[in-house]
């Protein structure tokens, strides 16, 4: 088999699980989702957020050739200061669901249907990291 014609099975292999995966047919979760208008992919850093890490961690980069070791020990903090922000959009990003969800016993399937994808949401969106 060519390159090619692997690379059009693939391409034919996806969209089924994509639209298998839209129409929500059961054990779809191990595959391929499409984004709809309700489910943005968004990233789990505010746009400034990024840009500071990102800038971070192009000076410890150019640092290296200096000082390796500094630059080694400045890369540690800041994947630990990355991983305690993440947590932090976690626990904003929980707290919003949960306030959606649990205001009464009386929520509709609706109301958890949506919750429910706005969970899987954010679970692809860690997964993707």
């Amino acid at each position: 088999m060519t390159p090619q014609e692997i690379d059009t099975r693939e391409e034919n292999r996806l969209s089924t699980a994509d639209l298998v995966a839209s129409n929500g047919t059961p054990g779809s979760s191990r595959l391929a989702r499409t984004k709809t208008a309700q489910e943005p992919d968004v990233s789990l850093f505010a746009r400034n957020d990024a840009l500071d890490f990102r800038s971070r961690w192009e000076k410890i980069q150019i640092g290296f050739v200096d000082e390796p070791r500094t630059a080694v020990v400045d890369a540690d903090e800041l994947v630990a200061n990355a991983i305690k922000r993440l947590a932090e959009v976690f626990a904003a990003e929980r707290q919003k669901l949960e306030a959606e969800w649990a205001k009464t016993d009386n929520v509709s399937t609706e109301d958890l249907r949506l919750a429910l994808r706005r969970y899987r949401s954010f679970f692809d969106r860690l997964l993707s990291v």
